[in-house]
């Protein structure tokens, strides 16, 4: 009777690997008597009862064996047997351990009947995820992962940690480079797959949008002519993005967006401060619902996981409402009042998740639909946007155009990229400028009066993300 996730025959089965152990006494110790919750690749994470996966990156993952095994590992996923791991620590060993975690999820894969969709997209794809999660639960268990793994490391762990018995698994599908979705997309298989949006994004690898376009069109390869592709009907690459589905034999493709002919269709959107309120059109059916999650790009991502929804033949209405009650993961526009040093309230919006020119304008078209309280004002703190390749000067500078649109009244920039924003801005705008985010704090708090609205923006490195833990300390 099979206990937990893997037994140690089921995973040697998967991995073609060696049951065995580092000494100990033969007699006294069965290698293959192990059962395991789950798999991590992170002994800072890992919980008791889980297969340790010794992955090699920066570090060797075979240098934490025993740190693994300290912190309660049930096994660990090994290369070789490294010298300082416990006596009769249950091991288990293949060639290549990346090969073996990815074998793990082959494995979860074939031996799960749930229906599987994958999300890629220059951006959204976490919140995507996050309302498919909730959407799809009212129909069945669904399994996704808590956090962006959307890398060669995050996907295959991903799929290995599905239960057996989900109804439902949810894969976001990330890259930085072209042919890296190939491999990923071929080992989830998905039933159906959401391209979120093509925009610039990781320039610095690519040549122009179209190069990306082409590189999200990958996820067609893992499909099969059964398989539902949904597609972003406003962007321009739209029909490159069809005619890569159709070459690989995918006959249905649905649509969503504000453009006349999308299948899935926005045709109005308000936010009240508490909800954004939609209004659609679904396959020509008119629907009103609400969204938890603000920003218009919130409420296209909402038309794609209704796509899905419709895709594997699910309750609509039930769907609509699951969404109206998701709460929006951290730094994708959270929502947090905060106390000023000198009385009073403001609102923290905390879209500090990752930056590129897209996300960016849309994080600021949530502030300009944000309405401040009494006498407050719109306040954008931006950290620089990396990987841009060329352009990125002018990508930076351009996004003064549209601060003024969202009527931003306040600007503190961090990070030497936003020096071009910074001389692009209108000089009243101005508020702070520093070559760190730690750097604004004291200024930012400082000027902040009652009923003012701070949105937080940036890529990861530029550690805005510190300027955000700092005013949630204050709630």
């Amino acid at each position: 009777m099979t206990t937990g996730l893997w037994t140690a025959y089921e995973a040697a089965a998967a991995t073609g690997g060696a049951l065995c152990a580092r000494g100990g006494d033969p007699d006294r110790w069965i290698a293959e008597e192990w059962a395991a919750k789950g798999v991590s690749i992170d002994t800072r994470s890992l919980k008791p009862g889980e297969i340790f996966v010794a992955l090699k990156d920066t570090r060797d993952g075979h240098e934490f064996i025993r740190k693994a095994f300290e912190a309660g590992a049930a096994a660990a996923l090994v290369a070789r047997a490294p010298k300082d791991a416990p006596d009769s620590a249950p091991l288990l060993v293949v060639p290549d351990t990346l090969e073996g975690l990815s074998d793990l999820a082959r494995a979860a894969r074939d031996r799960n009947f749930g229906k599987r969709v994958a999300v890629t997209g220059s951006v959204g794809k976490t919140s995507t995820k996050e309302m498919l999660r909730a959407a799809l639960a009212t129909a069945g268990d669904v399994h996704a992962a808590d956090k962006s793994f959307n890398n060669q490391w995050g996907v295959p762990l991903t799929l290995a940690r599905m239960p057996m018995a989900s109804d439902f698994g949810v894969f976001e599908i990330g890259m930085n480079h072209s042919g890296e979705i190939t491999p990923l997309t071929r080992l989830v298989a998905p039933h159906v797959s959401v391209i979120t949006t093509v925009a610039p994004a990781h320039l610095e690898f690519f040549s122009s949008v179209e190069e990306i376009a082409e590189a999200k069109a990958e996820i067609f390869l893992g499909m099969k002519p059964s398989s539902v592709a949904i597609l972003p009907g406003d962007n321009p690459h739209y029909p490159l993005l069809r005619r890569r589905a159709e070459e690989v034999g995918v006959k249905r493709i649905l649509s969503f967006g504000e453009n006349a002919d999308a299948d899935f269709r926005l045709t109005g959107y308000r936010y009240d401060g508490e909800y954004a309120q939609i209004t659609a059109e679904l396959k020509g059916k008119k629907v009103s619902y609400k969204l938890s999650m603000p920003g218009k790009h919130q409420a296209i991502n909402s038309l794609s996981t209704l796509a899905v929804v419709h895709a594997i033949d699910l309750d609509l209405d039930a769907a609509m409402v699951a969404l109206a009650n998701l709460t929006p993961a951290a730094g994708r526009g959270e929502q947090t009042r905060f106390s000023l040093p000198g009385g009073g309230e403001a609102v923290l919006i905390d879209e500090s998740y990752n930056a590129n020119p897209a996300s960016m304008a849309a994080a600021l078209l949530l502030l300009g639909a944000t309405r401040p309280a009494g006498k407050g004002r719109r306040i954008a703190v931006l950290g620089e946007m990396l990987e841009l390749g060329p352009e990125s000067k002018a990508l930076h500078a351009g996004l003064a155009k549209q601060l003024v649109a969202a009527g931003v009244d306040r600007l503190y920039v961090a990070g030497a990229l936003m020096h071009e924003l910074w001389e692009a801005a209108p000089v009243s705008m101005r508020g702070d400028i520093s070559p760190a985010a730690s750097g604004l704090l004291d200024g930012l708090l400082a000027n902040l009066r009652d009923g003012d609205v701070v949105m937080i923006k940036g890529s990861n490195a530029s550690r805005v993300s510190e300027i955000v833990h700092a005013l949630k300390a204050r709630t």
